[in-house]
Parts: C-alpha cells; sequence; structure tokens
C-alpha cells in the first residue's frame, strides 16, 4: 500500500478550511440544550446500494437506522437542540473526495449506543483492500465545559464551523449525548499544519456524557485527542494510528480507565509519533485550567513491541509530556518506544516535583531510552520515576512479565501470563481513587478478561461493510 503524506494538502480542501474560517460564529453560542420535535433536517439522497447521502446540517432530532447504510458527504453538523440516534449494527461511511465529517456542535447531542454483538461502525467508502488512512474526516463532538482557550471558547480544529467551550458561562457537566461499542475506521485528515481532524475529537466536552468501548483505527493524524473538557471514557483502543494515540490539550481534565495504543512499525507521523502526548496549552502557559487528565489501567504497544519489521524513524516516545501539562498516568505499560517517557521542559519537570503531574504503578518495558528530558536539563528523572513507594519500574524485556511480543497486529494476544507481575501492584490511591475508577488488581489495560472480543476488528481493511 502506498500512504500518503500526513501534512499534504489539496487546494480543493484547503479552500474549504479557509472558507470555514473565515465563517461568521454561529448562535448556537447560546442555544438551549433542549429537544428539537420540529426543524429542518439533513439534506438526505437515496444513492441506491441500501445506502443513502447524508448532507448538510440538522435542527431538527434524527436517526441513522441500521436497515440502511448512511454516506456522509463533505461537513455534516446536528445543530445545537438536536440529537441524532444511530441504531445499533448501523454502518456509517465518510465520503473521500469530500472528506465525509460528522460534526456534533455543542448543545446537540449524539446517541450512539451500540453493543458487543452490534457495535455502529464508521468506515471508508473504499472497498476492501483499497482503503487508506484519511480517507474521510472523522467524528468531532464539541461541548460547553471549561478549557484554557481565550475567553473559554474556540473554533475546533480542521476546519469545520463549530466551536467549543462554554465561554463566560462553561458547564463542566455538560452533556453532549453517548457513544458506546463503536469502531471509526481511516478517519483523519489534515487540511494545514496544526489542523487537523482527528479519528475522534473531544472539544471542551463535559462529564455529562458518556464514552465507552471506543475504537478508532488507521486515523490519518491522532486516534483521540481532547481539546479542553471533562468527559470521562473507558475502554478505549487505538490501533495502528498515523500521529499520536492520545492527544491532551488546553485544559483537559477528564479520566480515562482501560485504554490500549497499538502501533504499525512502519507508519510514523514526520511531527513525531507518540503514545501519550500532552501539552497545556500551544505555548506551555500557566493559563487555568491546566491539562491535568488522569489515566489508569493503560498499556502502549510501541513499533518495537510489534511484528511488521523495522519501525519507521519518526517513532518518538511512549509519553511526550510537555508545556507545563499535568497529566497523571496510574497503573500505565509503556512498552516498545525510542523513548519511554520524556518529561519536556522546565515547567513540566517542576509539575513533576511538585506532584501534579504523576505517574505511579507504572513500568517502561523494551525501550531504548526509558526516561529522558532535555539536553542541558539537570532534573534527576531516573530518581523521580524510581521514587520509593510509587512501585515504578523499568524493565528490558517484556516476556519477563507474561506479555507475549512482538505482538501481531491482525490477532493480538493482548493478556499478560497466568504468572505476570502485572496481575498485582495496580494503585488507586491519590488521584486515582476517584470512583469513577475501579479499583483492578493489575496493572496495563488487561487483567483476565479481553474487553476487547466481540466489538473490536484488528483487520478492517479486508472487512467487508
Amino acid at each position: 500500500m502506498n500512504f500518503p503524506t500526513q501534512k499534504q494538502i489539496s487546494t480543493t480542501l484547503l479552500g474549504v478550511a479557509l472558507i470555514a474560517f473565515a465563517a461568521c460564529k454561529k448562535d448556537e453560542t447560546a442555544a438551549p440544550s433542549a429537544p428539537a420535535p420540529s426543524g429542518s433536517a439533513f439534506t438526505i439522497t437515496d444513492i441506491g446500494n441500501n445506502t443513502n447521502k447524508v448532507e448538510g446540517t440538522t435542527t431538527a432530532n434524527f436517526t441513522f437506522t441500521s436497515n440502511k447504510q448512511w454516506l456522509l458527504q463533505g461537513f455534516v453538523y446536528v445543530e445545537s437542540g438536536a440529537t441524532l440516534t444511530i441504531q445499533p449494527g448501523t454502518v456509517i461511511k465518510g465520503d473521500k473526495n469530500s472528506k465525509g465529517t460528522l460534526i456534533i456542535k455543542r448543545g446537540a447531542k449524539i446517541n450512539a449506543a451500540g453493543t458487543s454483538s452490534q457495535p455502529i461502525v464508521f468506515t471508508s467508502n473504499q472497498p476492501a483492500g483499497s482503503r487508506d488512512y484519511g480517507d474521510w474526516g472523522g467524528v468531532i463532538i464539541c461541548g460547553r465545559a471549561n478549557n484554557n482557550q481565550p475567553g473559554g471558547e474556540a473554533l475546533i480544529e480542521g476546519g469545520p464551523d463549530a466551536y467549543y467551550g462554554g465561554g463566560s458561562s462553561p458547564n463542566d457537566a455538560d452533556n453532549s449525548g453517548i457513544m458506546q461499542y463503536v469502531r471509526i475506521e481511516f478517519p483523519g485528515i489534515a487540511l494545514q499544519p496544526n489542523q487537523e481532524i482527528n479519528g475522534l475529537t473531544l472539544g471542551a466536552v463535559g462529564s455529562g456524557t458518556t464514552i465507552d468501548h471506543i475504537q478508532v483505527s488507521y486515523s490519518g493524524d491522532d486516534s483521540f485527542e481532547w481539546f479542553g473538557g471533562t468527559v470521562n471514557a473507558k475502554y478505549i483502543v487505538a490501533l495502528r494510528g498515523w500521529d499520536d494515540d492520545f492527544d491532551t490539550d488546553n485544559g483537559f481534565r477528564g479520566k480515562v480507565q482501560f485504554a490500549l495504543g497499538m502501533r504499525d512499525p512502519a507508519i510514523a507521523d514526520q511531527s513525531g509519533s507518540n503514545g501519550f502526548e500532552s501539552d497545556n496549552d500551544a505555548s506551555g502557559s500557566t493559563t487555568a485550567p491546566y491539562t491535568m487528565p488522569i489515566f489508569s489501567n493503560i498499556t502502549f504497544f510501541g513499533p518495537l513491541a510489534v511484528s511488521g519489521g523495522t519501525p519507521n524513524t519518526q517513532f518518538k516516545r511512549a509519553a511526550h509530556i510537555r508545556r507545563n501539562s499535568r497529566l497523571n498516568a496510574y497503573n500505565t505499560v509503556f512498552a516498545g518506544y525510542p523513548t519511554g517517557i520524556l518529561l519536556d521542559g522546565a515547567p513540566t519537570e517542576a509539575a513533576a516535583t511538585g506532584n501534579t503531574l504523576k505517574i505511579r504503578a507504572s513500568v517502561v518495558i523494551g525501550c531504548t531510552t526509558p526516561l529522558a528530558v532535555n539536553s542541558g536539563s539537570t532534573f534527576d528523572i531516573t530518581s523521580w520515576f524510581n521514587t520509593s513507594g510509587w512501585n515504578n519500574s523499568v524493565v528490558t524485556d517484556a516476556s519477563s512479565l507474561g506479555l507475549t511480543v512482538p505482538v501481531t497486529l491482525t490477532s493480538p494476544n493482548l493478556l499478560p501470563n497466568g504468572g505476570s507481575s502485572l496481575l498485582s501492584g495496580a494503585d488507586f490511591t491519590g488521584n486515582a481513587a476517584d470512583p469513577f475508577f475501579q479499583q483492578v488488581s493489575f496493572r496495563g489495560a488487561f487483567g483476565t478478561e479481553n474487553w476487547t472480543s466481540g466489538w473490536c476488528n484488528w483487520d478492517p481493511q479486508n472487512t467487508a461493510y
């Protein structure tokens, strides 16, 4: 397969982006989150093959039914006050030429509650064997929670005419709906540098929103990215993404438990591909709220821990924590990256020293450089990481911990063996004592149960939809 350049921009797409950025700000800033029993709906066209093409916007409640396939044409918006319901088992495809994208505006809701046996699938409109990174845009959800952008709101990255954040009246408990048992395959486009649509983009989404059992596969940019907000998530998978697995910015303060990042050694972004990438904001300012997510029970299988040949030289770190971020990682496995954990910059080091940036009960496995700081820094990251009582460790060989490596991407064995030391030693003190977290004994994403069974797809390239 010939993979496109990550930051390649077509003239047409750039024009779309510029038009979107020039668009006037909509009245959705102050619109109430009320049901919309009537109003204008999407433009729907029956294009044959049991498929409806979807264009435009809806201000009315609308349902994608499972007895049809649905093709997103261009930017498709759900406006404030409306709810888009997607039935279990529904397949939604993104048009390649127009970079079909679904945008849930703040004040709108998505009700996409799939099941393990009937997941909802967003995927490429290309035939099996011809799908590729960035075949369509992705899914964007905007909410009204707090963030650290000027004025408390900003235009979402990637070109859509949609703002996130509550401005002067933020609501951290804002509810943008439900996404459960959903796969998002072959999304992710970059219209211009630092203006990308990711697999799942969450802009200031509030904690009233339900996000669990989400798999993003073959994203042409980040698999998941959070811009501020307080939304929580459980059971999420980033498979073979191009850039970062889990990117957190602009004051994101949600909680995430049970997450897997697994990389294709051949595919990495020119900006440097990481597991975690975390910034307070683009300038590393002291603007509050700080980016301070709490992650627990995460497993990263980087390019050195999976089968597939010599890793792309653009792979960088299992965790790149920078620009004054205060990310917390508990019970996490960082495996198979050139660098395990990089604390980047004096403000980030100060957060670690001040105990607002925490890594606990975590293990760095098989990384060429397990722990790193910037050249010239005097911060002793090794002593910090190995602080007594924190239960962190560095291990050379993953098999010594009962993990099956290298991991086979299309049929991964994800469970540690019965004698693995990862099946014990979890830490749920401090920030991880929050009742959101299920207090399991194991470290990493998996204990004795494979929660990906039944709904994840490890080979979407060859799946007939």
